[in-house]
C-alpha cells in the first residue's frame, strides 16, 4: 500500500474528534504526510428561528467557537512536530450538509485520507441526531478512516 500523503482530519471539539486529531497526527507523522485540520460551520444550524437574536452575531460567535477547536487541534500537531494548516470551512448555502462541505474540501484539497471521529450511536438517538461521519463516508469519493472514542 502507498503512503498517504495528505491527510484531512474534521474537528468538532468533541472528545471524540480529538481522539481523530491524535489519530490523524500519528499517521502523518508515520507515512510522513500533509495535515489540514477542518472545522465546518453548520449553516443549517444557524437557520433556525432565533427570534430577537441578531443572525449575523450567532454565525460569528460560531466562527470564533471553530477557530477556537481549529487552533487547539493545530497546536497539537505542532507539539507532536507536524507542519499542520487548519481550515474553517462555510457553506455557501444553508442545504449543504457539513458532510459534504468536508468530502468536498478532501476533494478540493486533495486529501488522501478523511479522518473524523464518530460517536457510535444507533437506534433511535442516531436517527435523531444524524450522523457527521456516516454522512461523510456516504458522500466523500476519498478513502474515509472513522475514529471511536477510547
Amino acid at each position: 500500500m502507498d503512503a498517504y500523503k495528505h491527510i484531512l482530519v474534521a474537528v468538532d471539539g468533541s472528545d471524540t474528534s480529538n481522539r481523530a486529531v491524535e489519530e490523524a497526527i500519528r499517521l502523518a507523522a508515520e507515512m510522513q504526510a500533509e495535515l489540514r485540520i477542518v472545522h465546518a460551520v453548520d449553516e443549517a444550524a444557524l437557520n433556525w428561528d432565533t427570534g430577537y437574536a441578531d443572525f449575523g452575531e450567532i454565525r460569528e460567535s460560531y466562527r470564533k467557537s471553530g477557530a477556537a477547536i481549529l487552533d487547539r487541534s493545530a497546536a497539537a500537531a505542532h507539539e507532536a512536530g507536524l507542519k499542520a494548516d487548519a481550515k474553517l470551512l462555510e457553506s455557501d448555502s444553508v442545504n449543504r450538509r457539513v458532510s459534504e462541505i468536508i468530502a468536498q474540501e478532501a476533494t478540493a484539497w486533495p486529501a488522501d485520507l478523511i479522518v473524523v471521529g464518530t460517536h457510535g450511536r444507533r437506534g433511535f438517538s442516531h436517527l435523531l441526531l444524524g450522523s457527521v461521519a456516516e454522512g461523510i463516508v456516504r458522500v466523500a469519493i476519498k478513502p474515509v478512516l472513522l475514529v471511536r472514542a477510547k
